[in-house]
């Protein structure tokens, strides 16, 4: 069976850069042990969550696979004794709580493939190692030449790619690393696009992209064929890590904290941007830079898994970029991408949070000056420079590049289009991403509002307030909303109201904002009110979505919340 025929069935589209969170809702004791039940949820809707039972032993298991990382995670003690009363096991849980908080908060290690089964066992079943051994064996059934020396266990980030160290049969002294992935859930490409674009990379001639030696694609997967280099990524340049090592090994936890030199920064930022702005001219889509994606060639970087946007994988940084709508473009990802490696490059170690406050010393104020325009909240509402704007900045605009290689990528007319329109369905999927989240974020503010001891004192003083005029039953005011789009009645609050004729219309206004903030957390509110019987509502909505208008108040009446397409 060769490479290109049809693999055996297993493919998940599943996007596994989406956080997972983790919450211990409850515990039950059995006759020699306690079982603790978690929900976890993928994302921010409610609706894409789980249950899974877990041991303390589970916990423990999970925590000494992970010690390769050198990482003090709080896991609690064991207890032999005792362990089964109702105080301990309750401080336990607290204690479990905390420990999943911190290894789903942790960039790498939420991604890693130890956490992910433990988290989501059903998702992550498949043994993706001798997925990757049975496509390479076909492969090397159709390509005689080439022979495996080792696998390099776990040396990336991705659970669904594998890496193997190769050599060629008549030139056994020369390495190279094949690299085998899974396509991933930003594959549009049709299947013929596919395999000719990957093909299409070893022609790929830039000095500052890295060369491959053979790539080939089929319906599910591919493989990349580049020579092996024992000097490594910049990523290990920096954290001055052993390429072969496992990843959680190398970059986790360093043992000296240490940018580069200024002139480093200078050089290799320069040369990363210039491959950069060549594949954006090109109308190639990357969105992949990281610095463990950046190859070092001497004094040169060079740009690794060009094939990674045509496979439809996510990229390292989602997570972060995915919580900004203004980063909403693959260019304005490799941008983004681009600010966190040079502060990568800089301080020897990633952003604690994004956006970030406040810098700590760097080599040059110029060096803060391009972080600033891409890592700095101001930047990240405003949107990202250009790459043309960034090579125009000080730190880089004096560089001077001696390489004089002729860069070569010729895309055929036809192939450059269903690049476009995959870059463009990418773009969708980010875009549509980032909607839920900042309605999520919108929704989660407005009920923390809501719920706050200062709201809540609010509304004891205005429950106690003595009235003037008291209505003789009170005001009853129903809320009904018609969606035009699901063509459903939803009845979204009822409020029984006694205060005087004066205080009516801004109590009202009052509980009626913060209904509708948190069933529409995309609008924007103003309340306007006129005289004691009557208050209207205006709400602006944002990017054309259905939101209310109008909302009308009289003593003793109905209200309806009337939709319109503003």
């Amino acid at each position: 069976m060769a490479f290109m025929e049809k693999p055996p069935a297993g493919k998940v589209l599943l996007d596994d850069t989406v956080p997972l969170t983790a919450q211990i809702e409850a515990s039950q004791s059995l006759h020699s042990h306690t079982e603790y039940i978690i929900r976890v949820q993928r994302g921010v809707s409610t609706e894409n969550s789980w249950q899974i039972v877990r041991r303390y032993s589970d916990f423990d298991l999970l925590n000494n696979s992970l010690q390769i990382s050198t990482l003090s995670l709080p896991l609690p003690p064991k207890k032999l004794i005792g362990n089964m009363e109702r105080e301990f096991i309750a401080e336990r849980q607290k204690g479990l709580q905390a420990y999943l908080d911190v290894i789903t908060a942790h960039h790498i290690l939420s991604n890693c493939e130890l956490v992910k089964k433990f988290l989501d066992p059903n998702s992550y079943s498949v043994n993706y190692t001798e997925i990757a051994l049975q496509h390479v064996s076909m492969f090397f059934r159709s390509e005689p030449k080439w022979e495996v020396v080792e696998p390099l266990k776990d040396i990336g980030w991705r659970i669904r790619k594998k890496y193997f160290l190769m050599k060629i049969k008549n030139q056994p002294k020369e390495r190279l690393v094949l690299s085998w992935a899974d396509l991933g859930p930003d594959k549009y490409l049709s299947d013929r696009d596919l395999q000719y674009a990957v093909k299409l990379l070893s022609s790929c001639s830039h000095p500052y992209i890295y060369k491959i030696t053979f790539a080939i694609a089929n319906e599910s997967s591919a493989l990349v064929i580049r020579p092996f280099s024992e000097k490594g990524t910049l990523k290990d340049l920096i954290y001055k890590a052993k390429p072969k090592d496992p990843f959680l090994k190398k970059y986790c936890n360093p043992k000296k904290i240490q940018g580069l030199e200024l002139q480093q920064i200078k050089t290799y930022g320069r040369q990363i941007l210039e491959v950069l702005k060549f594949l954006h001219e090109k109308g190639f889509p990357y969105g992949h830079l990281h610095s463990a994606n950046v190859m070092l060639d001497g004094d040169t970087c060079k740009l690794l898994d060009l094939e990674n946007s045509l496979l439809g994988l996510p990229s390292f940084y989602r997570s972060y970029f995915s919580q900004f709508r203004k980063i909403n473009t693959l260019e304005g990802v490799d941008v983004h991408c681009f600010g966190h490696l040079l502060y990568e490059m800089t301080y020897g170690r990633p952003p604690d949070t994004i956006p970030v406050e406040s810098f700590p010393p760097a080599p040059s104020v110029f060096v803060v000056s391009v972080l600033e325009s891409i890592l700095t909240c101001e930047a990240l509402k405003n949107g990202m420079p250009t790459v043309s704007r960034l090579l125009q900045m000080p730190l880089f605009s004096d560089v001077l590049l001696t390489n004089s290689e002729k860069p070569q990528f010729k895309i055929p007319t036809k192939l450059k289009e269903a690049l476009k329109i995959s870059k463009e369905c990418i773009e969708k999927r980010l875009t549509e991403e980032q909607k839920l989240i900042h309605q999520h974020r919108r929704l989660t503010r407005a009920q923390s509002h809501h719920g706050s001891e200062e709201e809540k004192k609010k509304r004891k003083i205005l429950a106690r307030k003595a009235p003037r005029c008291q209505l003789p039953c009170g005001s009853l005011s129903v809320g009904m909303c018609y969606f035009l789009r699901s063509q459903r009645t939803y009845f979204i609050t009822i409020t029984f109201l006694r205060y005087t004729w004066h205080d009516l219309p801004r109590v009202y206004l009052l509980a009626s904002k913060s209904v509708l903030l948190q069933a529409y957390p995309h609008c924007n509110f103003l309340g306007i009110f006129f005289g004691p019987h009557v208050a209207v509502y205006i709400c602006f909505g944002v990017n054309g979505l259905l939101t209310l208008k109008y909302c009308l108040f009289i003593p003793c009446f109905f209200v309806l919340f009337i939709p319109v397409l503003l």
